[in-house]
């Protein structure tokens, strides 16, 4: 079956045919995947960024962990019907560590993640762990449920963030993990929510469907400038980063209220220097966010159903999995905002 794989530790990635997996061992299940979203770590992987060498000793390995489809076949011990429709976690704990055995399956020493250290779903059909499998609700469609995954990641750095009834919150990066920062953000309660990119048309212009109509080029002039002009001055309650641009962090900094959050979601390759002392005298709260809780899949899939179709702008580019390279090249021209590929 046709696949697309990254086979090398250099540029690109190779359309090639795979075999079809055997039948799903006890524990798992075959998923028939419908739906997978090109994801920006995808694409750093595709262009070798540094901070992906970690990959090489998984290489070859089928990338995609954004999608959704139905269950196929079940193994033993699954419980589950044939023909539900599923979304899938990506993360894959050993179960043996001694995080896992805790019950801290997101400190696992030896976690593996599907379509990145472990086979993905950039193809047909894959066996996975009835563990990973989420049901999604007639509501929710497979593509909507390819966007599970970083509409988790996004709420899970808004619950770090701590995000409130009421705040202002100022969002680095227009890009899929940006936009999905903005909803969560304004689910969580928030009264202004303002995105900040450069020269990202076609994800403004998305933004801007999504009901987010302060957004801000720093093209047209400095972030702080144009931010403080739209609050009038007064600084944010928390920074939201999606950028994976170091710099962005360190000029957020100066809008960002005395002991307010910045919650770094993205993947960075290089260094964050910061003025220490006015870190320090402000009390700013630097933290990290990555990947997602398991049950926040499920309150994300809840407010997916209640109002599907306010996600749906999100997706501006359908292709089939055979045309995959030509939506990677989309993704990193930014001439897409989220590509959905179609097995």
């Amino acid at each position: 079956m046709f696949a697309l794989q990254k086979t090398k530790p250099a540029f690109g990635l190779d359309a090639t045919e795979v075999p079809e997996p055997g039948a799903p061992g006890a524990g798992e299940v075959t998923v028939r995947i419908e739906a997978v979203g090109i994801c920006g770590s995808d694409v750093h992987a595709f262009e070798w960024s540094d901070g992906y060498g970690h990959l090489e000793p998984y290489l070859p390995v089928t990338m995609g962990h954004e999608f959704a489809g139905h269950v196929t076949a079940a193994g033993a011990g699954t419980n589950i019907a044939t023909g539900t429709r599923i979304a899938v976690h990506p993360g894959m704990p050993c179960g043996s560590c001694a995080a896992c055995v805790r019950g801290d399956v997101r400190a696992c020493t030896r976690r593996r993640s599907m379509g990145l250290t472990c086979e993905g779903a950039f193809t047909r059909l894959l066996n996975v762990p009835i563990a990973n499998v989420v049901a999604l609700p007639d509501a929710v469609d497979a593509e909507l449920g390819a966007l599970v995954e970083p509409l988790a990641v996004a709420a899970d750095a808004v619950l770090v963030g701590e995000v409130s009834l009421g705040d202002t919150v100022l969002v680095l990066g227009p890009g899929t993990i940006g936009q999905g920062l903005a909803l969560m953000a304004r689910a969580a309660g928030a009264g202004r929510v303002i995105i900040v990119g450069r020269g990202d048309g076609p994800r403004f212009d998305v933004l801007k469907q999504l009901g987010f109509p302060d957004v801000v080029d720093i093209a047209d002039g400095p972030m702080a400038e144009q931010v403080l002009k739209l609050t009038g001055g007064t600084p944010v309650d928390v920074v939201l980063e999606a950028t994976g641009y170091p710099p962005s962090i360190a000029e957020a900094l100066p809008l960002l209220k005395r002991d307010g959050i910045l919650v770094a979601a993205g993947i960075h390759d290089g260094p964050l220097t910061l003025p220490l002392t006015v870190f320090v005298r402000n009390r700013h709260q630097l933290r990290a966010s990555h990947g997602s809780k398991r049950g926040t899949w499920d309150r994300v899939i809840a407010l997916l159903g209640r109002d599907p179709e306010s996600f749906r702008p999100m997706i501006t580019h359908r292709l089939p999995l055979e045309r995959g390279l030509e939506g990677f090249e989309l993704a990193r021209q930014r001439a897409a905002s989220k590509v959905i590929l179609l097995p």
